[in-house]
């Protein structure tokens, strides 16, 4: 049944033909397919040239089965040869078999840059992403359709609850409740887009799109009066028609600023110096790929013979080749006769053109080149890189070289790397052109010009489709950077202010104003900006916001100076189970960044568990760099989640929010979509809320994941952050190595064995550190040494005590194989007096460096000669090569010295060591005596006295004279015997017993004499 169109559809359709603005339309039902025919119908009958091309993006499964494919290809054979009737066949395959359609996956999107379509069709609504959107309808030419299919829903509101595909991987073990947040701001946002309109997969145009009720179609008188720049176009290319060859490639030129951008890139050109670069900027439309296409043509016609493209593929230059075919017609060169073209046999390229061959004047060639593949373009004269956003920024670098050098990209943040281009190549470029000119002004080294394309050449200026997709991802927020008024408030009087993302993402006037100036912060101060970080930032379960304002003046009904924000997402809380089947199978799910890499790297399945929070970003206004707000803000953040900034007595009210939420869903869904009337909620809870009036989350660590600079690593470091972690293999797009700092938070359910700074943290550290020493030499071996010894933090001056105390000599000069022998002593010996070369000891250098970063060799040196030693002896650098800036006369006497000093602490080290274990003679003291000799003498006589006398009284005490005693028969034995024998003594005298008994204690005499023999006693007996 035939049903007729209603005539605003048709109206908005022409009105954007005639002012080559773009439309949206939004089809909500199963069968919106079918009305991809008729409004493509309705846009070939408006537009002057007849069938638009269509670009039909998809996620996986196309609407095509195996049959109906067949059937496509024998009508478009039937088509070609007029045997069709196109009232009996199907519309759809009328359409598909007669219509140019681009086919391509959502997975690879990034071929289609740089090409234009005339309608875009986004099918599998769950697998749409903002950086797919974007990337998408910036394809679509002024006057095109752009159109959404969403599959049949019972509300516009069920979108708040669907469940897209890129949820998944915000869903953690601790946090799998998501919140659509996103899909809620899109939907409002599309009533405020006038060239939007959303309806069913009947022609139904749902309440949401009221604005099309006054639709007026638009005269095509309107709009033919010329500008002040179109006016200015023209003049100029007036003025060099007569130039060649910029007159006729000028005349190519749709706006006034693409003209300038030839003319700058055409006088690169002309000056043959082959030492310029020249940087083209400029967001999606402006028609920077034609303008190099132009220039491209220019550069042949000047005589440069070796030209070289670069894209990150061939299908991305289909533009570029295109006007460098045109620049070749409005120099009259002729196809065949003096150039061709080669197209790409890799079926992947879809047929691109890789090579122009040119041999008018002489042997010219245009040649499409692998951004890898630098290594090429030894004979270049040109190189031309477009979309040098979407390409590796160490590969940009490679790039660039002693030949004339084009940059073109956009710069807001599609691929998401535009503002890497933006913030770091061209900043580097712009300070390397800047030294190189000297003090007269002459240019000695390269030139770097910059150029930027602000007018929009694929659509009409004020584009409503622009401006939507503008605001709804934040891609303009750079210009809503606003200028600090008033007095700075010093970091210590500003507050930190928790925002509630359900208010932030609820599409009110004051709440995206401060969202758009939220997002423009981090436009400034980051370089990996793209519009999906909107997403996970609005529907993440785990990610919260926190902004530092100054004191907040109730009474003024103004938004306060945002001065920083951060955005900080919740990891851990993970189960041991999971932390060691993780471990077992060698694989980490999506989420919980620092809690599975510390948990791999150091084997450890306790890590896992505790909960902590990783400050995804923290953007600083860009008038307030270095000022200190920054280090405010993370210091408030560590005391927050250290409780020492919240009233225990306030209650979180968030889940109220969620069930808020399913009741507007549950009441939308009793409505019909004709019926739904979808706004803004009201009853939503404050914006900023203070941080005494939240309660945190138990956190046991701050910790942060970024790219390993030198300034960013010393913030972090300053604020007691401690490294566990850096990335072996660098960053694809930066060229940048991860790395992983963290600090730990006072909390009593963590054991820690050291009471510093670094608290539990300390063990983590301390091997990291030990395994970055062993990469230094391979992985980080580019790293500066000042970097290096950022990360390292060494112990460079020591005390005198530890310099008394000397090095710890185990494992270096002992055991069958030590590390020094007698003969390496010798060598530092002859090296630290000057008798021989360096050379001489540079196979010592690395065991000495190993040792003196491990603090085992206590000497103090300094930061340049420590410096010195890391890059000579754990990055084995050649001496001529480190980055001190510093003659080479000066390193090497900065070497001896450390050598000198490092020898000698050896050596002490070493000379104590033998010297204890040397055998000793017993030192004999002489002192002063105290007595005199007559003194001394007389005390030992005395005590020879003492002595004799004691032994006499022990000879004579009656125990030993009992033995002696005579029995009572001895009367009678001395009767018999009266003298005795001859033999025995010698001149007796008789004494009778009696009178021997009556002597008592008196002297007598007795000599005994025999042969031989005399002796002699005399005994005194006292009364």
């Amino acid at each position: 049944m035939k049903k007729k169109v209603d005539e605003r559809v048709r109206t908005l359709i022409e009105n954007g033909v005639k002012s080559r603005h773009r439309s949206i339309f939004v089809v909500v039902g199963d069968k919106g397919r079918n009305l991809v025919v008729f409004l493509h119908q309705m846009l070939s009958r408006a537009v002057i040239k007849a069938n638009p091309s269509v670009l039909w993006c998809y996620k996986k499964e196309l609407f095509l089965s195996s049959h109906k494919k067949k059937r496509m290809k024998q009508v478009k054979k039937m088509m070609q040869r007029g045997l069709t009737d196109s009232i009996k066949e199907d519309p759809f395959s009328v359409f598909v078999a007669s219509t140019e359609i681009r086919y391509c996956y959502y997975a690879e999107t990034e071929k289609i840059l740089g090409n234009t379509f005339g309608m875009c069709v986004l099918q599998d609504f769950e697998a749409l992403t903002p950086n797919l959107l974007a990337r998408a309808v910036e394809t679509v030419e002024g006057g095109g359709i752009i159109l959404l299919l969403l599959s049949s829903l019972s509300s516009l509101s069920s979108l708040y609850t669907m469940a897209m595909d890129v949820h998944s991987r915000f869903r953690t073990e601790a946090h799998g409740d998501v919140t659509g947040r996103f899909n809620e701001r899109f939907i409002l946002s599309l009533a405020s887009c006038k060239s939007c309109v959303v309806m069913d997969d009947e022609f139904n145009i749902l309440p949401i799109s009221s604005h099309l009720r006054f639709i007026v179609a638009v005269s095509l008188n309107e709009g033919e009066e010329l500008t002040e720049a179109d006016k200015d176009l023209k003049e100029l290319k007036s003025s060099l028609c007569e130039t060649q060859p910029i007159g006729p490639l000028v005349g190519k030129c749709r706006t006034l600023d693409q003209a300038k951008a030839v003319i700058t890139f055409l006088d690169a050109i002309s000056e043959k110096t082959l030492r310029s670069t020249v940087a083209l900027t400029a967001a999606r439309g402006r028609g920077k790929s034609a303008a190099l296409g132009v220039a491209i043509a220019g550069a042949i016609a000047l005589g440069y013979s070796n030209i070289f493209v670069t894209a990150p593929s061939p299908e991305n230059l289909k533009t570029l080749f295109q006007f460098v075919l045109k620049g070749f017609e409005s120099l009259e060169y002729k196809e065949h006769l003096d150039y061709d073209t080669v197209e790409s046999t890799n079926p992947d390229f879809n047929k691109a053109i890789v090579r122009v061959n040119i041999y008018r004047q002489h042997r010219q060639t245009i040649q499409y080149i692998q951004p890898q593949e630098h290594e090429k373009l030894a004979q270049a004269e040109l190189v031309v890189i477009d979309e040098a956003a979407a390409i590796p920024l160490p590969i940009v670098k490679a790039l660039l070289g002693p030949y004339l050098v084009f940059l073109c990209s956009t710069v807001n943040g599609y691929e998401g790397t535009g503002r890497s281009l933006s913030l770091k190549l061209i900043q580097q470029l712009r300070e390397q052109s800047q030294k190189n000119s000297s003090e007269n002004g002459a240019v000695t080294g390269r030139t770097f010009r910059e150029v930027e394309l602000s007018e929009p050449i694929r659509y009409s200026a004020g584009d409503p489709a622009e401006a939507w997709l503008n605001e709804l991802l934040c891609l303009n927020a750079a210009n809503h950077i606003p200028k600090l008024q008033g007095r700075l408030p010093h970091p210590s009087e500003c507050r930190l202010y928790y925002v509630n993302r359900d208010t932030l993402f609820s599409y009110h006037k004051a709440s995206e104003h401060f969202l758009q100036r939220v997002m423009a912060l981090y436009v400034a101060s980051h370089y990996k900006n793209t519009p999906n970080d909107l997403q996970l930032m609005s529907d993440a379960p785990a990610h919260h916001l926190f902004v530092l304002l100054g004191p907040v003046d109730e009474s003024q009904n103004t938004m306060p100076d945002i001065f920083c924000v951060a955005q900080v997402c919740l990891e851990g809380k993970i189960s041991k189970e999971s932390a060691l089947r993780s471990l077992s199978e060698g694989s980490a799910p999506s989420g919980d960044q620092i809690p599975w890499k510390v948990s791999e790297q150091f084997q450890d399945p306790e890590f896992p568990s505790l909960s902590g929070a990783r400050i995804v970003r923290i953007a600083v206004h860009p008038s307030l760099v270095r000022a200190g707000y920054g280090s405010a803000t993370v210091d408030l953040l560590a005391r927050y989640y250290e409780g020492q900034l919240t009233d225990l007595g306030e209650v979180d009210n968030e889940p109220a929010l969620k069930k808020e939420r399913e009741r507007l869903v549950e009441v939308a869904e009793k409505v019909s979509l004709l019926e739904e009337v979808i706004k803004p909620r009201t009853d939503l809870p404050p914006l900023l809320v203070g941080l005494n009036e939240r309660i945190p989350e138990k956190i046991h660590y701050l910790g942060v994941s970024f790219g390993l600079t030198l300034p960013l690593y010393n913030f972090w470091h300053k604020l007691n952050f401690w490294p566990l972690y850096i990335g072996q293999i660098p960053n694809a797009i930066t060229g940048e190595h991860s790395c992983i700092v963290v600090r730990a938070l006072d909390n009593e359910e963590v054991e820690s064995t050291s009471n510093g700074q670094m608290k539990w943290v300390q063990p983590f550290n301390h091997d990291f550190k030990r395994r970055f020493m062993n990469l230094l030499g391979s992985c980080f071996k580019t790293f500066t040494p000042a970097l290096a010894l950022s990360v390292l933090d060494p112990k460079i001056s020591f005390s005198d005590q530890d310099a008394q105390e000397g090095a710890i000599l185990e494992g270096i000069f002992e055991g069958s194989s030590p590390l020094l022998t007698p003969y390496d002593m010798k060598r530092l010996e002859s090296y630290a007096n000057n008798l021989v070369d360096y050379h001489l000891i540079l196979d010592l250098v690395p065991i000495l460096s190993w040792f003196y970063f491990l603090e085992r060799v206590p000497t103090s040196l300094s930061y340049g000669q420590a410096a010195i030693l890391l890059s000579l002896g754990l990055q084995h650098q050649c001496i001529s090569h480190i980055e001190l800036n510093l003659p080479r006369n000066q390193v090497l006497a900065l070497f001896n010295k450390a050598i000198r000093k490092l020898h000698n602490q050896l050596h002490r080290a070493s000379a104590k060591k033998v010297e204890a274990a040397m055998p000793r003679l017993r030192e004999v003291s002489m002192n002063v005596h105290l007595v005199t000799v007559e003194e001394d003498l007389d005390d030992a006589a005395r005590q020879v006295k003492a002595d004799m006398k004691r032994k006499l009284e022990e000879m004579l005490s009656p125990e030993d004279l009992h033995k002696y005693a005579i029995s009572a028969d001895a009367d009678n034995e001395l009767s018999k015997v009266r003298k005795f024998p001859n033999s025995g003594f010698e001149g007796t005298q008789e004494v009778s017993f009696e009178e021997v008994q009556e002597l008592k204690w008196c002297a007598f005499v007795v000599t005994f004499s025999s042969q031989r023999t005399k002796y002699s006693f005399q005994n005194c007996f006292e009364n």
